[in-house]
């Protein structure tokens, strides 16, 4: 049976009984999970279980959710049945471990990247470069194989697992230890979710350190007709955020600096103010149903983010310069600038395409990309970057597990992913008025076919729709899916977990 707490925490975030949304990070209209029977808020791993092992044995479908970080209808499957664990509130954090300079740590399932760093950093602690974002659990991470941007370094949240508790489908916790030769730890380090609730994990981390941010301006043909590969490796991470109407990119660069280097730089590519977030929400709205305005926004955005987006954590006056210094987990990622809010909290909502290359055909995917910007402007109805940072451009090192983007396993569409992968992410902005279609709003769809078709692109598992996922399954190795499956048949065998892309891909 659930206990008492356990119901008296899901009580505490909605009525029992009642068809409930539960939605993504982006709140009321934005729904992740449709008409689903119950969200519980346990406090414990042991109440976690307790959840599992009820719902397992009244075949009820369950997903682990820590803080919604998914941009579609994708996390759960379609059973209106279907049982929410929400686990922010299983964030411990213990057994630090650190010896010359190396060591791990064990973090609870809702434990999110800026609790851990901040209990890693009073204690002389960091997680490299296995950061993502600031409001996502590191548990989740694992499970739908999210990533750093780095061709040198093990960027995938997943490289710096040595351990794992997953809660199976009858409820009980299987411990796993590190062991890239073995198909279940390939399944587990992205999982989807689908063996299981991670309950805990143990990371990999290193004796805290600073590094530099910069930020230099290219032309777009500067980037296009590069080597992309040759361009990024010297850095321990870097991304480039492309501004197609203005045809420039900019390459953000960094890397490790001395732990003495003065600075406490602080960044947030999500915070704004009240001023700046009413501004932009009219700007983006001006350009639903005409070109121009979307070509104007852009270009006040690409003005505002050719300054650093960076606060000193300190004084939190902004820094007006490049370079920056800071701790890594800072510059990186940061997080919110006090008195101000994330932008979803001005319906400043996105939507988003994110597909994986291999590095050797970047060049000819983002050519590509351009020759349909070029033909939406021959069809009279050009389209931009409608977002306020512009289109990311991410890289991977090469990592393997049966479903990460950047691992070298290929299938009937043999491809080169030795080198590492690049990430195309295209986020765009949902109008809030209106019909809430995008300038142009069939482009977007050409764009995604056309990339699905042209090249051996895989997806990320919660930044695309249900219609990219399906159109994607023919680029992913069938070999994978199926020894996946198999693990996932010994983990749940009930089928418990489930989820809308496990069922599109064929492993549920």
């Amino acid at each position: 049976m659930v206990s008492f707490a356990v119901l008296f925490g899901a009580l505490s975030l909605f009525q029992l009984g009642a068809a409930l949304t539960y939605n993504t990070f982006d709140g009321d209209g934005f729904p992740a999970c449709y008409n689903v029977s119950k969200v519980y808020r346990p406090s414990t791993v042991n109440e976690i279980q307790s959840i599992v092992k009820d719902a397992a044995s009244k075949g009820l479908p369950v997903r682990a959710s820590g803080n919604g970080h998914m941009w579609y209808d994708t996390m759960c499957s379609d059973d209106p049945n279907t049982v929410i664990i929400k686990t922010d509130a299983v964030n411990q954090i213990s057994d630090l471990v650190l010896q010359n300079g190396v060591g791990s740590v064990v973090v609870e399932a809702g434990a999110t990247f800026p609790q851990v760093a901040e209990w890693l950093h009073a204690r002389g602690a960091s997680l490299s470069y296995t950061l993502v974002n600031w409001n996502i659990t590191i548990a989740g991470a694992i499970a739908m194989g999210a990533h750093r941007s780095s061709l040198r370094e093990d960027s995938q949240v997943s490289s710096a697992a040595l351990a794992l508790d997953i809660i199976n489908g009858n409820g009980d916790i299987v411990h796993l230890e590190r062991d890239q030769t073995n198909d279940t730890w390939l399944a587990a380090t992205t999982s989807l979710g689908l063996l299981g609730v991670i309950a805990r994990a143990k990371i990999a981390v290193v004796a805290d350190f600073k590094v530099y941010s910069n930020q230099t301006i290219l032309d777009e043909e500067d980037v296009l007709n590069a080597d992309l590969y040759e361009q990024i490796s010297p850095y321990v991470t870097a991304n480039y955020w492309w501004w197609p109407g203005q045809k420039k990119f900019h390459l953000r660069t960094y890397g490790v600096v001395p732990i003495d280097t003065w600075g406490n730089a602080f960044q947030s590519t999500f915070s704004v103010t009240d001023v700046e977030g009413n501004l932009a929400l009219s700007l983006l709205n001006s350009g639903q149903n005409a070109s121009l305005p979307n070509f104007a926004t852009e270009a006040v955005f690409y003005g505002l983010w050719s300054a650093p987006n960076f606060h000193d954590k300190i004084t939190n006056l902004p820094l007006l310069f490049w370079p920056v210094y800071g701790y890594a987990y800072d510059v990186l990622i940061g997080g919110l600038y006090p008195g101000q809010k994330p932008e979803w909290d001005y319906n400043l909502h996105g939507k988003t395409l994110e597909l994986a290359v291999p590095i050797t055909q970047a060049n000819a995917l983002l050519k590509r990309v351009r020759e349909l910007f070029d033909q939406s402007a021959k069809d009279g109805m050009a389209v931009t970057s409608t977002y306020r940072s512009g289109i990311n451009i991410k890289f991977g090192k090469p990592f393997d597990s049966f479903l990460g983007q950047t691992t070298e396993r290929v299938g009937n569409r043999t491809a080169d992913w030795s080198k590492g992968a690049m990430m195309f992410d295209f986020p765009s902005f949902v109008p809030t008025t209106g019909d809430h279609h995008r300038y142009n709003e069939a482009w977007y769809a050409t764009l995604a076919k056309t990339l699905i078709d042209e090249f051996p692109v895989r997806p990320h598992w919660t930044k695309n729709t249900r219609d990219i996922f399906r159109q994607s399954v023919k680029n992913l190795d069938q070999d994978s899916l199926n020894r996946f499956a198999k693990v996932r048949e010994q983990f749940d065998p009930k089928k418990t977990f489930r989820s809308i892309v496990g069922e599109i891909i064929g492993v549920v």
